[in-house]
């Protein structure tokens, strides 16, 4: 009979839905509470609670904490895009006042907090980087994540919370959103294809990126939940393998069945533009936590395109 009770904030989003789909599946969880902001007030789903996390208060927060009495609290809230602020808020702030909240509420509490591959920055080409690699993001995107990483690390030293970070690199599986470079892509090939059209334009696709399945993920964030004592504060969570994104985009392509052609003309992302090369170095957590990513590159690449189709 399960005895942990999770809190897990973000639970509409794209990580959040597969991370509370791998607690409700573990025998030792009792509950899983999905905070959203839209959630209707008179008559919430079972299992949900209401509460904006950018817009509430610090005192709302602590109180949500003592309504629903979690022993793990999983923050899937962020942001990629947008404004410096916008930027700022969803990545900093929220991370700063779920901080405050649980050394009001109790100390003890797990928090597993998603940080960024972006938070390394350019690495080596060839070595996959390590959790103690120097960390040297070079958008607004990377800079917050790093932010909210230091914050929680800084606070656990000190024994403030339970915490830990893990840097998620990038994640794809079903339903990974248009904003993502391959999410981007399978959304364009489906419009192509509707529209009879035979040329796909994306960005430059010369860089190599470690993508990992968001299942995977989702797992790697219920073992960093359930262990008894986290040893490390940040642990990284992809598939160990950097691979060419125009080889992943051509995979997609042969999925997909589209006939036509990928043109590269558009600019790239400018949170990951001058990263050419980028691969986790798993080793700490299949050490830690032990665990290590199940699904291949084929699998996930095959989930992003059939709720697409």
């Amino acid at each position: 009979m399960g005895t942990r009770r999770v809190l897990l904030l973000g639970a509409s989003g794209f990580l959040g839905r597969s991370v509370a789909g791998a607690f409700t599946a573990d025998p030792r969880v009792a509950a899983v509470l999905r905070v959203g902001s839209s959630v209707p007030v008179d008559s919430p789903p079972d299992g949900w609670v209401r509460h904006d996390l950018m817009a509430g208060t610090p005192d709302g927060l602590v109180e949500l904490l003592r309504s629903t009495e979690p022993d793990v609290v999983v923050n899937c809230v962020g942001k990629l895009n947008g404004s410096e602020e916008a930027l700022a808020v969803a990545n900093v702030v929220v991370t700063a006042r779920l901080v405050d909240a649980l050394v009001a509420y109790s100390p003890w509490t797990r928090l597993v907090s998603i940080g960024s591959a972006a938070e390394y920055g350019v690495v080596t080409r060839g070595t996959p980087v390590a959790e103690d690699a120097p960390t040297r993001p070079i958008g607004s995107y990377g800079i917050t994540k790093l932010a909210a990483t230091q914050l929680i690390s800084c606070a656990a030293m000190a024994e403030r919370v339970d915490g830990v970070v893990l840097r998620v690199f990038n994640p794809i599986g079903p339903g990974v959103p248009a904003e993502s470079l391959l999410g981007r892509a399978a959304e364009s090939i489906r419009w192509a294809m509707e529209t009879s059209q035979d040329v796909v334009t994306l960005g430059p696709l010369d860089a190599y990126r470690d993508f990992v399945d968001v299942r995977d993920v989702a797992e790697a964030v219920r073992e960093a939940a359930l262990v008894d004592k986290v040893s490390d504060r940040v642990l990284n969570v992809g598939s160990g393998t950097a691979t060419s994104i125009r080889d992943a985009v051509g995979r997609l392509v042969q999925i997909s069945g589209f006939v036509g052609r990928i043109a590269e003309s558009d600019p790239a992302p400018a949170r990951s533009a001058a990263v050419d090369w980028i691969a986790a170095d798993i080793v700490r957590i299949r050490q830690r936590l032990g665990w290590s990513p199940s699904r291949d590159l084929d699998d996930s690449l095959k989930a992003v395109w059939a709720p697409v189709r």
